[in-house]
């Protein structure tokens, strides 16, 4: 009797091991798809194709970070960062700081650059010279108002990239900016020529 028990338990395994070695084979076939539909730019394709490998394999990093990238690429920002965050959490630790500039990228869309500057540190202290990570840290820090550290990162995206035309531009509207607030506060203090400058700065 015993024996029998054990027979019907071990074919039960197999057959359980044969149902999971096919859904992740499906999960795959449909990760791959993805990939696919991601490389064509469709990305509403891509994500219908990485939610069919999530319900088939949960705990599949590629598939969240994929289809965040899909969901920001279709202005989907929420959705984009709550992918990056369950891919986070699956990756081993540290991981590729893509990931985490990608993810500040989705809060800077959502004017929330406080979490974006976080990100993009996150991302420099994995990739010390990840130029598109320290300009748009530098951007977002413009956005928060704190010039001095936005023309620092553009200072550093500078040095890592010479050629880079983007930190150059940015670097002078934060000179701009800074100077334009600094105008201003003279001009409350009943300066002409500082309103004049002021003005002229915010045309």
């Amino acid at each position: 009797m015993n024996r029998f028990r054990a027979i019907g338990a071990a074919v039960g395994l197999l057959l359980l091991c044969a149902s999971l070695a096919a859904g992740a084979s499906d999960a795959q076939n449909a990760f791959d798809k993805g990939v696919a539909y991601f490389n064509e730019a469709d990305y509403a394709r891509a994500i219908t194709e990485y939610g069919k490998v999530i319900s088939l394999k949960p705990d599949f990093p590629d598939a969240y970070y994929y289809r965040g990238i899909s969901y920001y690429k279709t202005g989907k920002y929420d959705e984009a960062i709550g992918d990056f965050n369950m891919a986070a959490s699956l990756y081993p630790q540290p991981h590729d700081p893509e990931l985490y500039h990608n993810r500040g990228l989705a809060y800077f869309k959502k004017d929330n650059y406080t979490k974006a500057v976080e990100d993009f540190g996150k991302a420099i202290s994995l990739k010390p010279d990840f130029a598109e990570a320290l300009h748009n840290r530098g951007v977002a820090q413009s956005r928060k108002g704190s010039y001095d550290e936005a023309i620092e990162d553009f200072n550093k995206a500078i040095s890592v990239r010479p050629g880079y035309m983007d930190a150059y531009y940015s670097r002078g509207v934060a000179y701009t900016r800074k100077a334009a607030a600094d105008f201003r506060k003279v001009c409350d203090t009943g300066n002409k020529n500082a309103c004049d400058n002021a003005k002229q700065l915010a045309e």
